[in-house]
């Protein structure tokens, strides 16, 4: 308050700005409440009579205040729009029961005798916008690029400038756990319950918009419990408030970081603050009241006695409010403290003990002097919020100065013009576009919004040496320098919560690793979420992802998930555990066929392997090797010429199996035909004959296997099919024509069907070794085999299905091997007495 009365003084010694003209001012009482000072605002505005003003020694000025409607719902969306601003800026602003309260602070051209006078002001209007510009909405958006950096979500929010701070928080990347509102009155119950939100809370950080009035319960309340390493953010309002710097408080409140106006020392105000004097005058009382209190004394002026116990309550509120006002450092004396918290209090003593204590007080003489007291009203080193109220009274005197044409020649040779009227729209019309550059080197402007350009210190709580709290500056916010430089802060030199030096981590969740990625819980904030592994093919690399990224083709991802590795390639390997035994049941396979084929030979010239058509049986065992052989082609590394060999040779090699069955199963047919009187069926059916039919019961296979594989020939083919269930690529023969496998399989089951039909019809015949048996059980395990196999190799994944084919090929063989040509093995090697004619006819005696 005593500042805005320096500034004016100041301004009226100014020979350069309005000169020829006097500022006065009204100081009016809002009895630190927001509905008075809302009145005392109303009643500045809404009356619409022009008003004579006084200037001093003859000079006079008419103006007229706003009035109408106009004037009123101006006035009220202004209000409505900065009210969070409007209260952190007045010097003397306090909060109570959950409303922030401010002393109406006005600025009015009048007589200094007209001062207690309640008659409007032309300056009524734009003094709100004038004080409420230099506050500016900025320290939200300052508070939100400091916490940026830290990447600290945040946790609780006062309900004042909330939308503002969430949206500019949210650009810098944090999150907004939740946010409390303190009530106006709150009950202890409340306060508790505030309490455990907080401490239940995984969000460390707590961002706080209010005074230290309205925080002191909900402190006193977690400093009882011990609740300690939040890190508490400060608004400009309570950041450099000394009632919260007790020893009661350190543990909860070291650390603490927040903005404060930046602080200076404002020349002269020292000495006009201390040749300050009580005195009758109206417009006193305030310094009066102050002086009691401050002296402990009680002023009697002639003619003019206060009444004792009125002057003993009066002074104590006048303190609390002129200590608040002359200082950057709202509620900072120790007078305002025991009221609060301590327990004996000029309020809490009944009225016979007020005045009795008061009789009992000196008479003050005035002249005590203010240099030998320590209070905040006279420590103006580095004042804060008193700075800003000086800068708005130099803005709405720049403003008057350009509104009066006080710079211009052409009126009353360079004095202002002293009869102009002129409505507070006018005014305001000239604060916006204020623009000079003051004592201090601070350019002063508004925007288009009418805001000035936020300047703030960021102000650290640290202990010293001796253990107490000072406010350490670790930063600065500079809102007219470009984006990438507002925001400068020293982070080594921060002190955090308990004292630490690490940056605190405040999260709802830990950033998801790489390798999962994050899955946002419902209905909770967005830094809430739960992590999941990435699925098999996809990777992420970065902490704290959202998504997965899929792997290119013929990638996959490592088992952390963290990076993409060439897909692992899978075949039928001659190494494989199952390779193995294929081929080692191939090489069986051969061997044995071999054995036969040479045992066959060295008893060629035997009845039984006369009997049984010596060169259909060799050329039966040589296409068993050839089937046996033939799988070799379906192991190992698919290539060019494996994929085009391997179903080639297996169709042939079967074909011309099955064949050379049919002429033997032929042949025994006919054999017992020919034995009947009269038959030649066996003459025509001589080994040309049974060559030709061989060679043409093969040919059509031979030329469907050549069309196939000279039109759409299989060819090595990656597939990524099972990537993802197994992680591996199939390298495989791609079939660009299926029908043609089926179709070469389709054949060889047609010469099966005929061989296992003739041989069932001739398994009766009259023999000692009916082969036409042998055959059609043969063809019963054949049929078993390839049966199976369709559903089986359909349904087996990767190189299974290879595996499968080969497992029927081999099985099959066998059973054509061990059924056809074992027992004759048998009788040869073992039972040599029936290796002869008569054993053959049946007319061996067993």
């Amino acid at each position: 308050m005593m500042t805005m009365v320096f500034a004016v003084d100041e301004i009226n010694h100014n020979s350069s700005l309005l000169p020829g003209l006097k500022l006065g001012y009204r100081i009016m009482d809002s009895c630190d409440h927001i509905h008075t000072s809302l009145q005392a605002v109303f009643s500045l505005v809404s009356h619409s009579k022009h008003v004579i003003i006084d200037m001093g020694r003859g000079y006079r000025m008419r103006g007229v205040n706003m009035g109408g409607e106009t004037g009123k719902t101006n006035i009220l969306r202004t209000l409505k729009k900065r009210t969070t601003e409007v209260y952190g800026t007045m010097p003397h602003s306090r909060e109570n029961n959950g409303n922030y309260r401010k002393k109406n602070v006005t600025e009015e051209k009048v007589d200094s005798s007209t001062r207690a006078e309640n008659s409007p002001s032309c300056l009524a209007d734009p003094t709100v916008p004038a004080v409420i510009g230099l506050a500016s909405s900025s320290p939200t958006r300052a508070v939100a690029q400091t916490l940026g950096p830290f990447n600290l979500p945040l946790d609780d929010y006062s309900q004042y400038g909330i939308q503002e701070f969430s949206n500019q928080f949210r650009q810098q990347g944090g999150c907004l756990a939740f946010h409390l509102t303190i009530p106006k009155s709150p009950r202890a119950t409340e306060i508790q319950e505030l309490a455990d939100r907080l401490q239940s809370s995984t969000a460390k950080v707590v961002v706080v918009f209010a005074s230290e009035v309205q925080l002191l319960d909900l402190f006193l309340e977690l400093a009882q419990r011990n609740a300690t390493g939040i890190q508490w953010v400060a608004s400009e309002s309570w950041v450099a408030a000394s009632l919260l710097t007790s020893p009661h408080f350190h543990p909860l409140l070291e650390g603490t970081l927040g903005f404060s106006f930046p602080g200076v020392r404002i020349p002269g105000l020292k000495e006009f603050l201390l040749n300050i004097r009580p005195s009758p005058k109206p417009g006193m009382e305030f310094v009066n009241m102050f002086w009691e209190k401050l002296f402990g004394c009680k002023l009697e002026f002639r003619g003019n006695r206060s009444k004792d116990s009125e002057a003993d309550t009066d002074s104590e509120l006048l303190e609390m409010e002129a200590v608040d006002s002359n200082s950057d450092v709202p509620n900072n004396s120790e007078s305002l403290i025991k009221p609060i918290v301590g327990k004996t209090s000029i309020f809490n003593r009944s009225a016979d003990e007020n005045i009795k204590g008061a009789n009992k007080k000196p008479v003050c003489t005035g002249s005590e002097d203010l240099r030998y007291t320590d209070s905040s009203y006279t420590d103006v080193s580095q004042v804060r919020i008193s700075y800003n109220v000086y800068k708005a009274v130099y803005a709405i005197a720049h403003a008057l100065h350009a509104l009066l044409n006080c710079d211009s020649a052409e009126y009353n040779n360079g004095m202002c013009e002293r009869h102009k009227t002129f409505t507070s729209r006018h005014l305001l019309h000239h604060l916006k576009t204020v623009n000079f550059i003051n004592q201090f080197e601070e350019k002063v402007y508004f925007d288009s919004n009418g805001e000035p350009v936020p300047l703030y210190d960021i102000i650290n709580w640290q202990k010293d040496s001796k253990s107490e709290i000072r406010f350490v500056k670790v930063g600065s916010y500079d809102g007219s320098a470009p984006l990438s430089q507002q925001l400068q802060i020293n982070q080594s030199t921060v002190v955090w919560s308990k004292g630490e030096s690490q940056v605190p981590v405040s999260q709802c969740t830990t950033p998801c690793p790489p390798g999962s990625r994050q899955a946002r819980r419902p209905r909770e904030p967005h830094c809430c979420f739960d992590c999941l592994p990435c699925a098999d093919g996809e990777i992420s690399n970065q902490t704290g992802s959202t998504e997965c990224t899929k792997c290119p083709e013929y990638y996959w991802s490592d088992k952390d998930k963290v990076k993409c590795v060439a897909g692992v390639e899978e075949f039928l390997s001659f190494y494989d555990s199952m390779g193995i035994i294929l081929v080692t049941l191939t090489l069986l396979g051969v061997i044995l066929t071999t054995v036969i084929t040479t045992v066959f030979h060295h008893f060629r010239s035997t009845p039984i392997v006369k009997a049984n058509n010596s060169e259909i049986s060799f050329l039966l065992l040589l296409s068993l090797k050839l089937c046996f052989l033939c799988s070799l082609v379906f192991i190992g590394q698919p290539s060019v010429w494996t994929c085009r060999v391997r179903q080639a040779a297996f169709g042939i090699s079967f074909v011309l199996c099955l064949s050379c069955l049919l002429v033997k199963t032929i042949v025994v047919l006919l054999a017992f035909r020919a034995n009947a009187p009269g038959s030649r069926a066996l003459k025509l059916f001589g080994p040309s004959q049974q060559r030709t039919l061989i060679l043409c019961t093969t040919a059509p296979q031979v030329c469907l296997c050549a069309g196939w594989l000279l039109s759409a020939p299989p060819f090595p083919f990656r597939n990524p099919t099972y990537q993802a269930s197994t992680g591996k690529i199939v390298v495989e023969c791609k079939e660009p024509w299926p029908p043609g496998f089926y179709l070469v399989l389709g054949y060889i089951g047609l010469l099966a069907f005929f061989c296992l039909l003739l041989a069932f019809l001739g398994r009766k015949l009259p023999d000692t070794f009916n082969e036409a048996k042998l055959i059609t059980f043969s063809m019963l395990i054949f049929w078993a085999v390839w049966i199976s196999f369709i559903p089986a190799y359909v349904s087996s994944p990767g190189k299974f299905t290879v595996a499968v084919e080969v497992f029927a090929i081999l099985t099959s063989s066998f059973g054509l091997l061990l059924c056809i040509f074992v027992p004759k093995c048998y009788i040869i090697l073992l039972r040599p007495e029936q290796n002869i004619k008569k054993g053959m006819t049946g007319k061996f005696a067993r």
